[in-house]
């Protein structure tokens, strides 16, 4: 792997990866529309294309060994508000991916969601991330394109969104407390989250991609620990002193995500660590 393209590459978990491939010494570029990522997150080693993911095709730069399919509307309640806009992201999109890896023989990692162990119409985002996989499946098994599935869970870490809209609880609380208000807590706090530190993610990433191993399914990316909403509230609490108030469940508020297997680390030797308390501890 030298040669490597990564869709919503100023994003949350696309800015990591490619400090970290840049870093790696990898050629990367970027391929990202800017709708939720930031031109301030790019990489001056990386080259960067601004372009909307149903029109991947007209990138004119070729020879790549891999894709790493980041871009997606990645977050469960903007896509009840606008569900047109994730179908034709996450599915319509995927769908351009494959056919241009088809194309131009390109090896592809499609992000996955673990809401794909839940139902999916739970959400159009559970539903549409599906969607994705399926395509992915789909080309892997009558199109024979290289592709290998990664699901990701709740992820954490460096660059991730500070916005009450798209950002992740963290990301949501770290806003809250910066406006001094309360932080909200859905429903009764005792739904558990498996939080994934974005460096094992990227490390994942990587290890997926540098390895020949094939899964007939897909790789789950999780910490293998889950911690419920108020344990969470406690740990920021103890950090900022901050006081909770609790909201109105919401539709899609699964009340478990955890890893469902050990692949990663039993095949390709990846190893995840539970820092969720240390990065909370470490935020200003």
């Amino acid at each position: 792997m030298k040669k490597i393209l990564v869709t919503g590459g100023v994003g949350f978990i696309g800015t990591n990866l490619i400090n970290r491939l840049v870093e790696n010494g990898m050629d990367v570029f970027s391929y990202d529309d800017y709708s939720t990522g930031f031109k301030e997150n790019e990489n001056q080693l990386a080259t960067y294309i601004s372009g909307d993911i149903e029109n991947i095709k007209q990138i004119s730069v070729t020879g790549f060994d891999c894709c790493v399919h980041l871009a997606a509307q990645s977050r469960v309640q903007p896509s009840f508000e606008n569900p047109d806009e994730s179908l034709r992201v996450n599915v319509k999109g995927t769908l351009k991916v494959m056919e241009w890896a088809k194309k131009n023989k390109v090896r592809v990692i499609y992000a996955g969601s673990s809401s794909k162990h839940h139902d999916p119409s739970d959400s159009p985002y559970a539903t549409t991330k599906s969607l994705g996989e399926e395509i992915c499946k789909l080309y892997k098994k009558s199109y024979s394109v290289d592709v290998e599935i990664a699901r990701f869970y709740n992820v954490y870490g460096p660059f991730e969104p500070l916005d009450e809209k798209y950002g992740n609880v963290i990301g949501i609380w770290r806003v809250k407390i910066k406006n001094g208000d309360p932080l909200p807590i859905v429903g009764d706090g005792e739904q558990r989250r498996d939080f994934t530190h974005v460096d094992d993610i990227v490390d994942g990433i990587i290890k997926i991609a540098n390895s020949d191993i094939k899964h007939e399914d897909a790789w789950e990316i999780g910490s293998g620990i889950n911690y419920s909403i108020n344990e969470l509230f406690e740990m920021f609490r103890k950090k900022f002193d901050v006081n909770s108030i609790n909201i109105e469940d919401q539709p899609g508020n699964y009340r478990k995500t955890l890893r469902t297997n050990d692949d990663m680390l039993n095949k390709l030797n990846w190893s995840p660590s539970d820092q969720l308390n240390k990065y909370i501890q470490n935020l200003k």
